[in-house]
């Protein structure tokens, strides 16, 4: 492929080409080329149209379909030379067309103009990436599922403000991060759904005179309908936003994951083992198993983020229609998705390989007085006290358990007494881990059964085996 100048594409109204300052700041193919699958599909399906409409003639559409497919085969090959003073894929595509075909390429762009084919490009683009997106959504539940299938009934301790708060099972707490990456997987879904609109055939801004068929190329590239505004569907960049904000509060979900298994897989906690695959070893220190891939992942959040505020400060003060600004509305999505997939990719390998250590988390279970709360519930259903008078009691009955450096269960029944009289050795019967998370029977609640019902639900949305 020979390099032209950029005046050679404009045509007639500019009689020199840029300078090298320009040309530097001007090109956007060192990233758009991403896009390069997506350019020839839009462009096939607008060739396609214009035959059938009969603005241009089936030979001609037949030679640039078929000369995109040249194209699409030597950029796959790696055979492809892109060239920085044709600016972006759009012209360095049809400038190679036109090389391999001849005249026929100069009436690919009849009724459309770059600024609809850069938003269909990066539309199609987008949906790919929401494609992928649910898939390793998906991926990720699945294993999420098989981890909270195991230990359905293993006792753990539950945390608030990271203090042990009452005992749960790891099967719900497994359960937790299914359904925030559900959430995930249904603004995916519905981002996808919202998005699906073709700009192609808009042009400029304001439309075409000739007549084309803007619904036929909006089925021959999978969207729903065409968009209703020609200036809207040239200026809009909310898909965009809408594919990085979802990736960012997802990346919330990962990062807050990925600190958990960070802290849970260290030394004092012992409640995870990651396996070797996504674990690192120390320089110097040979006892060392580093959680580098869950650090990474919690890491990743600063770019997904940084990417998502720097789209809204480009696209914030803009008029309509369309303008150059938005030519830096690419690279930042281009690296939020290659990291937001790298990150799922790699959460779903951790949880598929990680052993949760059933002994320490039964062991860690019992202790900071965790079943406080179901000897405050005892003594509202079993003596008649309201809720706040037994927790006052309990309270007591905490602080004598600290000063003889036991935990309630094993205080004495006058220990208990000397509190409250009409305790009675009843008490015993709710103050194992065990019975805690058994009588949580609450819609939602922790109890076995609860998590296997949540556990079969979940299935079914998302179509595991049984």
């Amino acid at each position: 492929m020979t390099d032209q100048s950029s005046n050679q594409m404009w045509g007639g109204r500019f009689a020199a080409g840029p300078d090298a300052i320009m040309e530097a700041i001007n090109a956007s193919i060192g990233f758009d080329q991403r896009m390069a699958a997506q350019d020839i599909a839009g462009s096939r399906a607008h060739a396609a149209m214009l035959a059938a409409t009969g603005v241009i003639t089936d030979s001609d559409a037949q030679a640039i379909r078929e000369g995109l497919l040249t194209v699409l085969s030597e950029i796959e090959r790696g055979e492809f030379k892109f060239s920085t003073a044709l600016e972006d894929i759009h012209m360095n595509v049809e400038a190679r067309l036109k090389e391999i075909i001849g005249d026929p390429a100069g009436r690919l762009h009849t009724g459309r103009s770059r600024n609809d084919q850069v938003a269909t490009d990066f539309k199609l683009w987008v949906r790919d990436q929401l494609d992928a997106a649910e898939s390793g959504l998906l991926a990720l539940i699945r294993a999420l599922l098989a981890q909270a299938e195991a230990g359905a009934d293993w006792v753990m301790p539950g945390f608030t403000h990271l203090q042990t708060a009452q005992p749960v099972t790891w099967g719900h707490h497994m359960m937790a991060y299914v359904e925030m990456f559900g959430r995930d997987l249904s603004r995916v879904r519905d981002a996808r759904t919202r998005m699906n609109e073709s700009p192609l055939g808009a042009a400029a801004l304001a439309g075409t005179s000739f007549p084309i068929d803007r619904q036929m190329t909006a089925e021959a590239l999978s969207f729903d309908r065409p968009a209703a505004n020609s200036l809207d569907a040239v200026s809009d960049r909310d898909f965009a936003l809408e594919f990085l904000s979802t990736a960012s509060i997802c990346a919330v979900h990962l990062s807050r994951f990925a600190e958990e298994l960070v802290i849970w897989s260290s030394a004092q906690f012992r409640f995870v083992t990651l396996s070797d695959r996504f674990s690192t070893g120390s320089s110097i220190m040979p006892q060392k198993k580093n959680p580098d891939a869950a650090e990474l992942i919690r890491a990743k959040v600063g770019r997904i983020f940084g990417a998502n505020t720097a789209l809204m400060m480009v696209m914030k003060g803009l008029p309509l229609a369309y303008s150059k600004d938005m030519q830096e509305d690419k690279e930042q999505v281009f690296d939020a998705a290659d990291n937001w997939m790298l990150a799922l990719a790699a959460m779903e390998g951790m949880v598929k390989d990680m052993t949760a250590n059933r002994e320490s988390l039964a062991s860690a279970a019992g202790s900071g007085f965790s079943t406080a709360t179901d000897l405050a519930d005892w003594l509202v259903r079993v003596l008649g006290l309201p809720f706040r008078d037994a927790h006052h009691v309990t309270g007591s009955l905490v602080a004598i358990a600290e000063k003889k450096g036991c935990d309630l269960p094993d205080l004495t029944l006058e220990d208990m007494q000397s509190v409250k009289s009409e305790i009675t050795d009843d008490v015993y019967s709710v103050l194992t881990v065990e019975n805690s998370v058994h009588s949580r029977q609450s819609y939602g609640g922790t109890a076995p059964d609860q998590v296997r019902a949540q556990i079969k639900r979940w299935k079914a949305l998302v179509g595991c085996e049984y």
